[in-house]
């Protein structure tokens, strides 16, 4: 599979967040809540995946059960997540091609991929509009967009989520809290919406999670 020389985007500014890197794996409960559900991303996993977005590592495991039909790549742009992912993908029979990238300008070509995986990262992304038509140029025709995302919650949540969002964002590696993030994804033109569900997990403000499927259209 042929690479691609990355756009670089005015204003691209670092990504380096130590502290929360070190702290992501302890303070998560991933195992025991969101395991599932990253099952449900892994599930039947086949051919060329790419996960975007891939923090500490936490899906490769779920990938390296998937089946040995699989070539794994993944993205993650700040160093201090990336070494923890390098050190999980080590610790499994899969073969992980992990680069520094981010999801507005990713370094492969178009139709490169049969399913794309996006793991509570949307949240974080300095432009998702731009990811996710980078998502749509890297998917084959047919191929799948498979999430589990925090979003913006409704009402006095939602009112809250407002006023906690700047101290969040800074305790958070750049988290939003408000993010229309399931709205951006039915809305986009290049997708047809195969099932999109809220799930009973997460805590306020972290609320709601919803996951789905969106498949990309064929051409015409």
């Amino acid at each position: 599979m042929a690479d691609r020389t990355p756009r670089c985007a005015a204003g691209d500014r670092t990504i380096s967040h130590p502290a929360f890197a070190a702290l992501y794996d302890r303070f998560v409960p991933d195992r025991f809540l969101i395991g599932p559900h990253r099952e449900y991303l892994a599930a039947d996993l086949s051919g060329r995946a790419l996960e975007i977005g891939a923090g500490t590592g936490a899906m490769i495991s779920y990938a390296a059960d998937a089946g040995d039909d699989l070539e794994y790549h993944a993205i993650e742009p700040d160093p201090h997540m990336r070494r923890r992912a390098a050190r999980e993908a080590a610790g499994t029979d899969l073969q992980v091609s992990l680069r520094d990238a981010r999801a507005e300008s990713l370094p492969y070509v178009d139709d490169a991929f049969e399913a794309v995986l996006s793991s509570l990262v949307f949240c974080t992304i300095g432009d998702p509009d731009a990811a996710m038509e980078e998502v749509a140029r890297v998917l084959t025709p047919g191929g799948e967009l498979r999430f589990l995302e925090h979003v913006r919650n409704d009402g006095w949540r939602a009112r809250a989520q407002d006023r906690l969002n700047p101290i969040w964002e800074r305790a958070a590696g750049g988290c939003q809290l408000t993010r229309e993030t399931v709205e951006r994804f039915v809305g986009h033109d290049a997708f047809d919406v195969l099932e999109v569900e809220r799930v009973d997990v997460g805590v306020f403000p972290v609320t709601p999670i919803v996951r789905g499927r969106l498949r990309r259209r064929r051409d015409p």
